[in-house]
């Protein structure tokens, strides 16, 4: 079936509202609503997910029109609409006619009803009553001309089934995959143990499961699971749905039982839900630690979940919910500062988002999300953030027109790795302050890296592992000559190769801890480590070491380190075979180990990167690797403040993003003659543009691209 196409309604400016649910109200605001709405410059909204009850409220019977006034206003004042169809949060009636529906958290044992997403969706019985909503939904409304796109389902991939079903499926699929009970004894090696099958009946369940093999196998199909049935949804709306009308889900992108570039693959447009902790988190000038959350912390943690939304399908992506107040619960108050909410729209955008909305419209007097605040306040008379926010929309108006096929740069590359998250998540390399396995290793050592890039004042683009083999490595090389592959631990044949010949085409590839080191079966390779890079990094290891406290870096010459660098949670034990060491610890017995190495292989270079850097650290391996940054000509005073973002319109111009990331004012040297997209202000090469504190800068450079 042909992909519809998601630019038409989405390239005509930056498409910019909220959630949007007048049913949850108990008198009819609608006017009131969608006339705040426009004078805040919203012309999209988000409605329908949420209330399959109301869709439906008895077994086949349905009441679809209750939507129509809503649709019908948003038209009349050029409001446009995405609609959701309500899989996630299933009726009472249909809990109590079917509750073998509920999922299983562990074999037997069913998740009680009463919040949302408890069902079991890979079941065949749910499918069927699944499908009967969706169409009478989606038929009701397809041809309104305020519809511009759906939302299937919404966040998926909260639980993992260990259903009967579920785990029946996870059997047949290992059968295809292995065909014989020898063939997947010999992969898994489960003689270990006496754990021998002779018939694939014979296979264990997942709860008390001790095999790295199986786990990662177990958590490969749950994500199948979940892209299944976000596709089989996204092919019954596309039977309604015209060609100008695109097929999404929001993404959550720490959901567990789920892969977001295979997700996003079967879908028109990538969409996701970044939160983000605001406030002093938000301040360059400070550092913060990262929370195990689905919120993050910090200016890199902001900027690293819109580069992760552009890696799902390497294009610009849609927001489909994000902070307008405070966010997570009635004990996690942190509103906005003024001016961070412009900041943070503006760091979506200037990384590839051509849309905006907030979750959600009007903030809940009731319920789960009460806490959770919405653009209006509980009062639903408009406050600070309503005027935020529509400052933001004004601003877009200006400057959303001016930034058709945007397209951002990227000063270093970075490999993403579903597969690896999934083994660390179960083997752990590192501990967490209880000195238990943490199963968020895989995010310490590649948001390290990430965060060094960005508060080096920086540019990344994310790749998936999986998105390798779609490139030429010389011509990836050559658009991208710095690629980073921290803690890519699970890694096939084929994924090496191409590492290996982006290095020797060119390309500056950095290896971190863990690359390399186990196969696609998540089994240790046997070989020196890293495997199939020793000789293009020109070193090798056979030992290493988790740190029970941070260890000093020394740099050289040729690598000048910050005071405050440090080495945390690892040591490699790397023993160069004609590298150059270029960082060393400065421990009376890690130190006779080097920290970083590098070496020159055929065209490029292989850096090696022994530990896991620290903000410094990591800040300083990203000056190293590139000394001359795309915003190299900006400067500020004081330094440490400001991010520089940039991007090439269709037209070919450069577009600039300078924002202030503290509570002082700061002045900024514009090195190239540009114009100011909201104000249409010149401003000639040379001068000083003052910027307030967490004020925000879109400026268009006058040059034409070559």
């Amino acid at each position: 079936m042909a992909r519809h196409d998601a630019t038409t309604h989405t390239a005509e400016g930056i498409l910019f509202g909220a959630a949007y649910y007048a049913e949850y109200e108990p008198s009819d605001t609608t006017d009131y609503d969608l006339d705040l709405m426009v004078d805040a410059g919203f012309s999209v909204i988000r409605v329908g997910e949420s209330v399959w009850s109301t869709w439906e409220p008895r077994d086949g019977e349905f009441d679809t029109e209750w939507l129509r006034v809503v649709l019908d206003k948003a038209h009349e004042r050029g409001i446009r609409v995405i609609l959701g169809t309500p899989t996630y949060a299933i009726p009472p009636w249909l809990q109590v006619k079917h509750p073998e529906l509920a999922t299983e958290l562990s074999t037997g044992v069913r998740m009680g009803w009463g919040a949302r997403q408890e069902v079991d969706y890979s079941s065949p019985v749910f499918a069927r009553y699944a499908e009967r909503v969706i169409r009478a939904v989606v038929s009701t409304y397809c041809d309104h001309p305020a519809v511009i796109g759906y939302q299937v389902d919404n966040e998926p991939g909260l639980h993992f089934f260990h259903n009967e079903g579920t785990f029946a499926g996870f059997v047949a699929w290992l059968e295809k995959r292995y065909e014989t009970p020898e063939a997947l004894n010999r992969e898994w090696n489960l003689t270990y143990w006496s754990h021998r099958i002779t018939s694939f009946d014979q296979l264990w369940r997942p709860d008390n499961n001790s095999f790295p093999q199986y786990d990662l196998a177990w958590r490969e199909y749950q994500a199948l699971v979940t892209e299944q049935f976000i596709h089989w949804q996204a092919d019954i709306v596309r039977e309604y749905a015209s060609a100008d009308q695109f097929v999404t889900t929001c993404i959550a992108y720490p959901r567990a039982a789920q892969h977001d570039a295979s997700l996003a693959a079967g879908l028109d447009v990538t969409a996701g839900n970044p939160y983000y902790d605001m406030q002093d988190s938000l301040d360059l000038t400070t550092t913060v630690p990262q929370l195990a959350s689905f919120i993050t912390r910090g200016v890199g943690g902001l900027f690293r979940q819109a580069d992760r939304l552009w890696s799902s399908r390497q294009e610009r992506f849609l927001v489909t919910e994000t902070n307008a107040q405070a966010i997570g619960g009635p004990s996690l108050n942190y509103p906005p500062y003024p001016g961070q909410l412009k900041q943070a729209a503006y760091a979506f955008i200037s990384r590839g988002a051509r849309m905006i909305e907030y979750w959600q419209w009007h903030t809940l007097n009731e319920g789960f999300e009460t806490y959770w605040g919405g653009v209006l306040p509980h009062s639903r008379e408009p406050g600070r953030v309503y005027r935020e926010i529509a400052d933001i929309g004004r601003s877009l108006a200006s400057v959303g027109p001016k930034l058709d096929g945007y397209e951002p740069d990227s000063d270093i590359a970075i490999v993403y790795s579903n597969a690896s998250k999934w083994a660390f998540t179960f083997f752990p390399p590192f501990t967490d302050d209880a000195h238990d396995g943490d199963p968020a290793s895989y995010y310490r050592i590649f948001d390290a890296f990430h965060e060094g890039i960005v508060e080096s004042g920086r540019q990344a683009r994310v790749l998936h592992d999986t998105q390798l083999l779609d490139y030429a490595p010389a011509e990836f090389a050559e658009a991208h000559p710095v690629l980073v592959a921290a803690g890519l631990y699970i890694t096939t044949d084929e994924q090496l190769a191409w590492l290996d010949s982006y290095a020797k085409a060119g390309g500056h590839l950095v290896v971190g801890v863990r690359t390399a080191y186990a196969d696609h079966e998540a089994r240790a390779r046997r070989e020196v480590a890293p495997p199939r890079l020793t000789a293009a990094a020109q070193m090798h290891y056979d030992e290493f070491s988790n740190l029970v406290a941070d260890v000093a870096v020394t740099g050289t010459s040729g690598f000048p380190v910050t005071d405050g660098a440090r080495a945390t949670a690892w040591i490699d034990g790397v023993i160069p075979d004609g590298a150059e060491v270029v960082a060393s610890y400065a421990h009376r017995e890690h130190g006779r180990f080097p920290a970083i190495t590098t070496a020159r292989y055929g065209e490029g270079r292989v850096t090696y990167v022994g530990t896991v850097p620290n903000p410094e650290l990591a800040a300083d391996i990203a000056c190293w690797l590139v000394p001359t940054p795309l915003a190299a000509d900006w400067t500020s005073s004081p330094e440490g403040s400001i991010t520089v973002q940039s991007g090439a319109t269709a037209r070919g111009r450069t577009v600039r993003f300078i924002s202030n990331w503290s509570g002082e004012p700061v002045q900024v040297r514009v090195p190239e003659a540009s114009t100011d997209l909201e104000t249409g202000e010149t401003i000639s090469a040379g001068a000083t543009l003052d910027l307030a504190p967490r004020d925000i800068r879109i400026l268009e450079e006058e040059n034409t691209r070559a």
